[in-house]
């Protein structure tokens, strides 16, 4: 697992589009094996937007940890309204999304069909040094997992661009998912929702939970597999040996690149770097290219049953 510079994707495509669907495999291959992908110098945002976004202030509230836009209904969440031109920051952040969703769609072209867009956020803090607190830290080493938004057996592709015009954004990985899952994943509590789900607890949520719909009021569905890698993403971060213990490696990404991981199964964390953007998708499982190595699969061998 490192990370693999792509040296033949450009903003206007494939260099050698003969090779296009060849190339696109092998990206889509090798993220699913754990590496990251990355894009040097990709243009993904004009320089006057770059200038814009770093004059963009984050809310102080301590709930918010980044600036956010959601590209179905347009609205861009988190950010100081004084001194920010809130329709230009949501046309920015749009256009960021839009130039991202089509790079993807050509450089990994297998998932296109599937591809499903997830939020988009801005991250204008400096990592190094941030004060929050436990759980909520970017400094210790997690796989993402989303508690409003549950992915139900799906990967987590997300792509970052690094917008500082001098710094590095710099991140440690640590192992593969499987071989995290094969040695934690039980200690964690993988199988005990499994069990839960024939039972009586398990009927009874689904009892008050049609009772409050009914209502009006909606309930975040959850998956086995969403709630025990919820439950892991946790685990790893209140784990401070393995924090303290695990192998590590570190990688600088610099300015104007982009960098793109399935972080649902490449244990990561930030160290440092200031004004960064991200976009998230959804991939099903039916467009990848080796679903037995989805942490879905990987845990559901583990634990013996079906976990969505």
């Amino acid at each position: 697992m490192g990370a693999v510079e792509i040296a033949g994707f450009t903003e206007c495509g494939w260099r050698d589009p003969g090779a296009a669907a060849e190339h696109a495999r092998w990206c889509c291959d090798r993220l699913e094996r754990g590496d990251i992908l990355v894009l040097p110098h990709f243009p993904v945002i004009s320089e006057e937007d770059r200038r814009f976004l770093t004059q963009v202030r984050q809310s102080g509230s301590a709930f918010v940890k980044n600036i956010s836009y959601e590209p179905s209904s347009g609205r861009v969440r988190g950010f100081s309204r004084s001194g920010t031109d809130a329709r230009a920051l949501e046309r920015v952040l749009r256009s960021y999304a839009e130039a991202v969703r089509a790079a993807a769609m050509e450089l990994l072209a297998p998932y296109a069909p599937g591809l499903q867009t997830d939020l988009t956020s801005f991250r204008p803090i400096e990592e190094r040094g941030r004060q929050l607190h436990g759980r909520s830290r970017n400094d210790l080493i997690h796989i993402d997992s989303f508690p409003t938004r549950p992915a139900r057996g799906r990967r987590i592709l997300r792509f970052f661009t690094n917008i500082h015009p001098d710094e590095p954004r710099v991140w440690i990985t640590s192992q593969t998912f499987a071989e995290l899952a094969a040695r934690m994943a039980r200690e964690a509590g993988l199988g005990a929702d499994t069990a839960r789900r024939r039972g009586l607890t398990r009927q009874l949520g689904d009892a008050a939970s049609a009772a409050l719909r009914g209502v009006g009021i909606k309930l975040v569905q959850r998956s086995c597999y969403d709630r025990f890698t919820l439950r892991f993403h946790d685990y790893l971060k209140d784990n401070q040996a393995f924090q303290r213990d695990c192998s590590k490696q570190r990688h600088e990404f610099p300015p104007a690149s982009t960098w793109i991981a399935f972080t649902d199964a490449v244990p990561h964390a930030v160290l440092s770097g200031r004004y960064a953007l991200e976009q998230t998708f959804f991939v099903p499982l039916e467009s990848l290219i080796a679903p037995e190595m989805s942490p879905l699969r990987i845990l559901e061998a583990i634990a013996g049953g079906a976990l969505v």
